[in-house]
């Protein structure tokens, strides 16, 4: 399996979900002009690409007046609800209290990204063969970005809750579960949007 590594930021620039793993929540769309897709050149139903991802989470999480009032805090699971559905991308709203993780996922061949809005977090992905399981601290302000194939699991091993903004890009049609074995990542499941 070929993954995509996520490109890094400075910790002081942010930017991206993970996808939703917890039970379906309510969804409460931002207006279309609430959120400004930043490349003037795109396609329109072309995928947008990792950067433009990151500029998409990153605007929005400067703009906390559009969703902090949504934010819930759920000890059962992570909460997340669907901020922007458009046809060529979403943008998804996640909350974490500590211990809360996806566990290694793709996202369906999308591509994505997230920045962690307040709180911190931890990523860990597999790296080339020399490289190994590769752990990134991720505090606020903190954007990654990634292509269709990328596999990480994303986890808030910090003492505070976290929340993260995420979009993809095309919008989420399925995810695979990964287990972290000797040999690497074996795929053990896969859910659609009907289970989110």
């Amino acid at each position: 399996m070929s993954l995509d590594l996520a490109s890094e930021t400075p910790p002081h620039s942010p930017n991206a979900p993970l996808a939703p793993a917890a039970p379906h929540r309510p969804n409460t769309p931002l207006t279309p002009n609430a959120l400004h897709t930043p490349n003037a050149l795109h396609t329109p139903n072309a995928p947008l690409t990792p950067n433009a991802l990151r500029t998409v989470v990153r605007e929005l999480a400067e703009q906390p007046e559009q969703w902090i009032h949504l934010v819930r805090l759920s000890t059962e699971e992570r909460w997340y609800q669907r901020l922007v559905a458009e046809d060529d991308h979403e943008v998804w709203l996640i909350s974490w209290l500590p211990g809360q993780s996806t566990g290694f996922h793709d996202h369906g061949g999308s591509r994505g990204a997230f920045t962690v809005a307040l709180g911190e977090l931890e990523e860990l992905s597999l790296g080339g063969p020399d490289q190994g399981l590769l752990i990134r601290r991720i505090p606020a302000g903190t954007a990654r970005a990634f292509g269709p194939e990328y596999v990480h699991d994303v986890r808030n091993t910090a003492s505070g809750p976290a929340v993260t903004l995420h979009a993809y890009s095309p919008p989420l049609s399925s995810m695979a579960h990964y287990d972290l074995r000797a040999g690497g990542l074996v795929r053990t499941s896969e859910e659609g949007p009907e289970q989110w």
